[in-house]
């Protein structure tokens, strides 16, 4: 097997907070840094949340831009994918930075339960991210937390309501949702090449299951996410000391599989996403 593998840092998202582990970088410079790190490491994708001073999770669309001027600085050619998710605010709030044209945004198309309470997706506002996204020329990935999320997205995009090339995340391994179960995540891919053969496809595990769920994807083919937002840890005993750290184990899983890890200009041609 020798197709390039894309790498996605998942840097901050919404719950991570310094107590959990002091590398987690919540202001834009930390998140510069810490992004900076894991675009040497191999990542080729930078999908960011941003937060408020005090660590609570923030939609303010000037964060959004601090952060995005600041990547193309200094982390040129890495795709800028921005989180329309649920924490960071509520209703049409959580589409209000796709006017600063990141190259892709995260779109879940269904709802679903989460340790604490219900993610909520409703029809009427995926349309609207949807919508604005094709406004913008930004291409969604898709987080789907179920079955059913994946082929709904298979039917957005074959009706014509996503942007650009059909790119689909199984997140496994949030608590009362879909488990790490490798017998599911192998229905999953067989989904995928069977029902949408020309999308492409990624995977990313929580908290422990990250590493195996890295594998998961990597051997079969697909592309992986790792990060701070979904996993502090090495190990049960080790905090991880970075989001670079944890780029860098996936990388490895790359190199035993024979897959090399794909430049940001090969993902993006790869996800069809247009040039810098």
């Amino acid at each position: 097997m020798s197709d390039p593998c894309i790498l996605c840092v998942a840097i901050t998202g919404s719950v991570p907070t310094k107590a959990a582990n002091p590398a987690v970088p919540i202001s834009v410079a930390e998140q510069l840094e810490s992004t900076h790190e894991a675009f040497e490491a191999g990542a080729a994708i930078c999908h960011a949340h941003v937060r408020n001073p005090d660590e609570t999770p923030s939609s303010d669309p000037e964060k959004f831009a601090q952060l995005k001027e600041g990547l193309e600085k200094h982390c040129p050619g890495m795709i800028i994918q921005f989180s329309t998710g649920g924490r960071s605010g509520a209703g049409r709030e959580r589409g209000g930075m796709l006017p600063l044209r990141p190259d892709m945004a995260s779109l879940s198309v269904g709802s679903n339960n989460f340790p604490t309470r219900v993610y909520e997706n409703p029809p009427d506002l995926v349309q609207w991210l949807a919508r604005e996204m094709r406004t913008h020329e930004v291409t969604p990935e898709i987080e789907a937390f179920d079955l059913s999320h994946i082929l709904h997205a298979i039917r957005l995009h074959e009706a014509g309501t996503l942007y650009g090339k059909l790119y689909v995340q199984f997140v496994m391994g949030v608590k009362n949702a879909m488990p790490a179960d490798k017998q599911v995540f192998d229905f999953y891919v067989e989904i995928m090449k069977s029902r949408a053969p020309d999308a492409l496809w990624c995977a990313a595990g929580i908290g422990p299951a990250q590493i195996k769920v890295n594998e998961w994807a990597i051997a079969a083919g697909g592309h992986t996410r790792a990060g701070l937002e979904d996993n502090v840890r090495l190990d049960r005993q080790t905090l991880a000391p970075s989001n670079a750290a944890l780029i860098r184990r996936a990388a490895a899983l790359c190199e035993k599989y024979a897959r090399p890890v794909a430049t940001p200009s090969q993902a993006r041609q790869m996800l069809g996403l247009r040039p810098v």
